[in-house]
């Protein structure tokens, strides 16, 4: 994104969390729809490469037509995650809480050991909506976040998410240490929160994910390799007005194998996971960007190599 565009953006979202909350939830609504169809509707860079990822999840069955209605419905999704984030700020508690519906016992199972829970999360719903409502639930918990440009909108997204509870280490820019401070976060016994369908360093797992080769960033899998924390994938989808959370089994770190292959096979159980929640609810996945190998382009595939 281009300087004028950074500056953009910042203004964009200053504007959103300023009006956007003031505005009655069903103008908001309307609004954010029409704005999601004009998208879908202009077929840009994002929306072909939502479809390109849709296909994938759809298998080689799906119709054109299929696929373009997915989109549509996933597009807006999308823009409902950016409605719900401008809004969130001025949700009151009942209403954090009455609009998420998730069943917290094998968190608990797992939390009682003492030694940390790491949830791993792909960009599906309204992450932001489940950070809060988990947090009121008692489970105050760590994220990383990925540093936005300009500096001023990593700033906004920062204040956004430390207001709703969460404790949030940038991805880069940081003082090095965030993988540190995270496994410090697990020997205390917290929960960490990171999304890890996307492999934002280059120096992610390779995976097979609908059939296809990609990569997914190895935080969560190396954590609980490091910590023993346990590891649970999560999944997000709207259901009407309630936003659904699944955890998905644990997954135990491989009794045999080195580091690296304990951490590879988890990554995969992981993916597969994910796989299982997106497929069935892809509509409320968000992945406007290049996933798999095939997407990347030359410099990309480049940075992942020199990072092997």
């Amino acid at each position: 994104m281009t300087e004028v565009g950074q500056r953009l953006a910042d203004t964009g979202y200053a504007l959103g969390w300023s009006v956007v909350k003031r505005l009655p939830e069903p103008v908001a609504t309307a609004i954010f729809r029409r704005i999601a169809d004009a998208v879908w509707r202009k077929r840009g860079k994002g929306v072909l490469q939502l479809e390109a990822n849709l296909r994938r999840v759809l298998g080689p069955e799906a119709t054109p037509e299929r696929v373009r209605a997915l989109s549509r419905m996933s597009m807006r999704s999308y823009l409902r995650y950016y409605q719900e984030a401008f809004r969130l700020p001025v949700w009151d508690r009942e209403t954090v809480l009455a609009r998420m519906e998730c069943d917290l016992t094998l968190l608990d199972k797992c939390s009682a050991r003492g030694k940390g829970v790491i949830f791993a999360l792909p960009h599906m719903g309204n992450w932001d909506h489940a950070g809060a409502w988990i947090t009121l639930m008692g489970y105050p918990f760590t994220t990383v976040a990925e540093r936005l440009k300009p500096e001023s909108l990593y700033k906004r997204f920062l204040d956004y998410r430390e207001s709703l509870g969460m404790e949030v280490l940038p991805l880069t820019g940081g003082d090095g240490n965030t993988f540190g401070i995270l496994a410090r976060r697990l020997r205390e016994g917290r929960l960490l929160c990171l999304l890890s369908d996307r492999d934002l360093t280059a120096g992610g797992v390779p995976v097979s994910f609908f059939g296809e080769p990609t990569r997914m960033a190895a935080g969560p899998a190396a954590l609980a390799v490091q910590t023993g924390a346990a590891l649970i994938p999560v999944t997000l989808a709207w259901k009407g007005a309630v936003m659904r959370a699944t955890l998905h089994p644990e997954i135990e770190v491989p009794a045999e194998g080195t580091r690296r292959e304990k951490i590879a096979t988890m990554t995969q159980q992981v993916a597969d996971a994910y796989a299982r929640g997106v497929a069935g609810d892809p509509q409320d996945w968000h992945m406007l960007q290049p996933l798999w190998l095939a997407d990347l382009d030359a410099g990309r595939l480049a940075r992942i190599g020199e990072a092997k």
